[in-house]
């Protein structure tokens, strides 16, 4: 299948390691040019087809200077996929107003202002394609993350909003939800709840895989490659659309 990605333009924040560096990859390795941000220094292989920028996605003017670097580099901006690092594990008491608001700058703002960034340049260029990453929490929260489940339900209902007042501009918005994926941080969640629980990670990797119908944790390449999908050509005619990757573990009907 022809993706129709060479020589398009994509954003890719949080892309130093696990689900934005995998999509980063894919993208490129379809051919599209890749900008790519993290507040830590990405090591990847240099390119005409690459930009890479320290970042903080949580910071305005952090994300206002990407693009711009982008838009310079590249001469615009045809892909945004909104990913940032997930605020921490805990329960609500665990949680003080300062914690509230350093969430709502990570995880819902910085897709507002990713999104407010691309615009002018996708308008110009007539056209364009976002994906909002979230959470499967937005269909059945999860033990431990109650900062995550607040926010990441807030960024599904703007991935819905914005696709009915993008669609006249031929930008199509969808939401991609990721299950189980084995990164980094689902690694320090798997700690994370192993400690209060008493008991150890390989234990609870192991139950946690039992109740996956397909039995195990996603990769993140099968991750990258639906969000890839659905940036692409052959994915034109959907918008306003959730697709979740998680290898049957959501158990809702819609």
């Amino acid at each position: 299948m022809e993706l129709g990605l060479q020589g398009k333009v994509a954003l890719v924040p949080a892309a130093s390691s696990g689900l934005g560096r995998a999509i980063a990859e894919a993208l490129r390795a379809e051919g599209a040019r890749v900008a790519m941000c993290a507040r830590g220094e990405i090591d990847i292989a240099p390119g005409e087809d690459v930009l890479t920028v320290r970042a903080d996605v949580s910071q305005g003017a952090d994300i206002q200077r990407v693009v711009e670097a982008a838009v310079a580099r590249c001469g615009g901006l045809d892909i945004l996929v909104a990913n940032a690092g997930g605020p921490p594990l805990g329960k609500f008491d665990s949680f003080d107003e300062a914690a509230w608001q350093a969430a709502i700058e990570l995880t819902l703002l910085s897709a507002v202002r990713l999104v407010r960034g691309v615009l002018p340049s996708m308008r110009q260029r007539g056209g364009g394609s976002i994906v909002l990453l979230t959470s499967s929490s937005v269909k059945e929260p999860i033990e431990n993350l109650t900062l995550s489940n607040v926010m990441r339900a807030s960024v599904a209902a703007l991935s819905k909003s914005l696709s009915n007042e993008l669609a006249a501009d031929n930008i199509r918005v969808n939401q991609v939800i990721p299950g189980t994926i084995a990164t980094s941080r689902v690694e320090r969640s798997d700690r994370t709840r192993a400690e209060l629980r008493g008991s150890d990670a390989a234990t609870v990797r192991e139950q946690a895989a039992r109740a996956i119908p397909l039995g195990r944790y996603g990769e993140p390449r099968e991750f990258a490659a639906g969000v890839v999908f659905m940036v692409s050509a052959p994915a034109s005619y959907i918008t306003g659309a959730t697709l979740q990757i998680d290898g049957g573990r959501i158990r809702s009907v819609m």
